[in-house]
């Protein structure tokens, strides 16, 4: 087994929350929250798939709650998190669970998300809550991936017309942002497409709000 990295002591005390912990609650808001960054807006119907250590201890840890403020968009100190269940009733927010404690999957702390907006759009992310607030993700939309998350990352959501890629990556090139790693998806030619893009530079603002001017973006967002 390899060594685990931080970076910081953040990884391992954990970020700034509402607990009870930082794996279970922390990380779960974190996948949330990027399932609603790139889908740009709160789901209409969600389903969550649970397994192993999540499926076992979700309401106890106070995980279905924090996946819920996730999909909505709330952060990891946001004290509504412990109301977010009532919150998206409130909203109208179809919310289905699969518990499945003997599930197959890499790791204890799995959850996968599928969601529809109120447009008719779908999307799903297989998240990883690693400890200390860290997460991985290993799916997107089918396919598989692998995304740390703890480093700079970039979410472009966009349509799928040509030139989209180069546009993006020249504006990072312009500003000097080194791309460690790139994942793109879409969900059918000419539909909605995603770039999630993992940087060395924590300086990034000025190239996104650079990549915000450009034609057919739907949303862009940073996590550092």
């Amino acid at each position: 087994m390899k060594p685990l990295k931080f970076q910081s002591v953040f990884d391992i005390i954990g970020p700034v929350m509402i607990g009870p912990s930082s794996s279970h609650t922390a990380g779960a808001v974190r996948i949330g929250r990027l399932i609603h960054s790139i889908l740009g807006m709160e789901p209409k119907e969600v389903t969550f798939y649970l397994y192993n250590s999540f499926a076992k201890t979700y309401r106890g840890h106070g995980t279905d709650r924090a996946l819920v403020a996730g999909i909505m968009g709330m952060d990891t100190d946001n004290p509504n998190i412990k109301h977010s269940l009532e919150i998206a009733h409130e909203k109208g927010i179809r919310i289905y669970w699969e518990i499945l404690k003997e599930g197959d999957a890499p790791h204890p702390n799995t959850v996968k998300i599928e969601v529809k907006d109120s447009n008719g759009n779908s999307m799903s992310l297989t998240g990883i809550s690693i400890g200390g607030g860290n997460i991985q993700v290993t799916e997107l939309n089918g396919f598989a991936v692998t995304l740390q998350m703890n480093t700079p990352t970039i979410i472009v959501v966009h349509q799928d017309v040509p030139g989209m890629i180069a546009k993006v990556t020249d504006i990072l090139s312009d500003y000097d942002i080194n791309i460690a790693q790139m994942n793109v998806t879409r969900e059918k030619a000419g539909q909605k497409a995603i770039m999630i893009i993992e940087v060395d530079s924590r300086d990034c603002q000025d190239a996104v709000n650079a990549i915000e001017t450009i034609p057919h973006l739907y949303n862009v967002n940073y996590f550092g």
